[in-house]
């Protein structure tokens, strides 16, 4: 999948705006709940752990685990190249912190399951999707 391609850009909301623009400082920001110290996502007004509504944008290392991925063959929109990858990443900051994206920058039959990932952003106007990509350091 390359990063050129046609992609639905999400709407920017001032409960979103952390998580879709954080890749402006090439950070992965998530919702932190600043009482329990879980982090939070999709962006919640309250903590699901703890209830409370102490919550702050803080970003993480942006690095993680494939959990689980799925190779499409399938040309669902005729300006995406098949095949491309879909993956869970459980971020390294909590085990339950897990990301619904693309893997990039490796032959899709290379992913699997355990693959240790970073992210990288493909910025769309003030909107930075954040991808992951083969982690080799």
């Amino acid at each position: 999948m390359t990063e050129t391609e046609f992609r639905l850009i999400p709407e920017v909301t001032p409960e979103t705006e952390h998580f879709w623009r954080g890749g402006a400082n090439g950070e992965l920001v998530f919702l932190h709940c600043e009482s329990c110290r879980n982090y939070i996502h999709p962006p919640s007004p309250v903590c699901p752990v703890c209830l409370s509504c102490e919550l702050s944008p803080e970003p993480v290392s942006g690095r993680g685990t494939v959990a689980t991925f799925t190779i499409n063959h399938q040309p669902w929109n005729p300006s995406v190249p098949v095949p491309y990858v879909i993956a869970l990443v459980e971020i390294d900051e909590q085990a339950s912190l897990r990301l619904m994206t693309n893997i990039v920058g490796c032959d899709p039959e290379e992913v699997h399951v355990g693959m240790r990932v970073r992210v990288r952003f493909t910025q769309h106007d003030d909107v930075y999707l954040p991808l992951f990509e083969p982690d080799e350091s």
